[in-house]
């Protein structure tokens, strides 16, 4: 097995990396596309009861339909490739940024928010040195489950031809190669892991720029 694994990065390792960054790109578009639709939403939403209710409703529905079925939905009217791809995985970070977000600023405590409006805060002051600090660990940590489930249902994306790890997978599954079922299948939790950690540190950064922007203040 060993000897296998070792003479395929020697003789394809070119396409392994290339392997390796159409999975990012196809991760990294999916993620921004759900932050530009999630995180709005939360915040919408976290301004009535209902409408969280409602959002975070409708979210648990999402997270609940596999990933492939949400992809063979879009092949038909979105064709194969990237597009399908990036939108059904698009479709599954939604929930997890959605609801952390509605749910991290729904739980800024009232009392905190009724100081910064009697010191005499604007609107905008208040969102960036009260509410949007405070609800930031729980909101990102949304981000981060939702990068975590991208980059393994990316493996989904060799179905349709987006490329990606998945090949691997796939291939090793049709032709019985556990070497490539390995290789395949490390890349992706080591991708996922490395994702995670880098997130983990923008989150470390952030809160300690905000406490000593805080402090300062």
């Amino acid at each position: 097995m060993i000897q296998q694994i070792t003479t395929y990065f020697s003789e394809h390792g070119a396409e392994w990396v290339q392997m390796v960054i159409d999975h990012l790109a196809i991760s990294g578009m999916a993620l921004a596309a759900a932050l530009a639709i999630a995180v709005p939403l939360g915040i919408l939403c976290s301004r009535h009861a209902w409408s969280e209710r409602l959002a975070t409703g409708t979210a648990g529905v999402l997270r609940v339909i596999p990933s492939l079925a949400i992809l063979i939905i879009c092949v038909p009217y979105l064709g194969v490739g990237t597009v399908p791809a990036v939108v059904a995985l698009t479709i599954l970070a939604i929930p997890p940024i959605l609801i952390n977000t509605a749910v991290a600023l729904r739980s800024v405590p009232a009392d905190v928010i009724e100081a910064g409006v009697g010191m005499g805060m604007s609107p905008l002051r208040l969102w960036l040195t009260v509410k949007a600090p405070l609800a930031f660990p729980l909101a990102f940590s949304g981000v981060r489950t939702a990068a975590s489930e991208i980059i393994a249902s990316a493996t989904l994306a060799a179905y349709i031809g987006a490329g990606g790890l998945g090949i691997l997978i796939y291939t090793g599954l049709g032709a019985l190669r556990n070497d490539l079922l390995w290789i395949g299948g490390i890349s992706v939790a080591a991708l996922s892991l490395i994702v995670n950690r880098a997130l983990a540190m923008v989150d470390r950064r952030i809160r300690a720029y905000e406490r000593v922007g805080s402090s300062a203040r």
